[in-house]
């Protein structure tokens, strides 16, 4: 199960890069993990600001929506993570924003929310 869960993962931060790059974003990391804090799923840069994502993808609305599943919980282990990427990569706390994408897949496409500079 745990596999089938990562390649579902997988598939929609591959779907996330793609819609990213067609945006103009520039891709600098995926997956960067800092201990128990938890895992950003991609790291990007556009416009001299750089930005770091949460990916949500869901292949039906059985479970819930993507939205639902990025919890204050949550927020608080990446906010600790995108910190400690901050620091260790010598990013200006000024030029960063947090984001968040969720896709959906609906027969043949996907349904692709991007919520810009989510507060944490």
């Amino acid at each position: 199960m745990l596999d089938s869960t990562k390649k579902i993962g997988d598939v929609g931060e591959l779907t996330a890069i793609k819609y990213l790059q067609s945006k103009g974003y520039k891709i600098l990391d995926t997956n960067f993990k800092f201990g128990r804090f938890g895992e950003i799923d991609i790291i990007c840069e556009k416009n001299s600001i750089t930005v770091f994502l949460e990916v949500k993808y869901r292949l039906n609305e059985k479970y819930g929506i993507g939205e639902e599943s990025i919890t204050k919980y949550k927020l608080s282990k990446l906010k600790k993570t995108i910190d400690f990427y901050c620091v260790k990569n010598s990013i200006d706390f000024e030029k960063i924003r947090f984001d968040a994408i969720t896709i959906l897949k609906k027969e043949k496409f996907f349904r692709i929310k991007h919520y810009k500079n989510v507060e944490i």
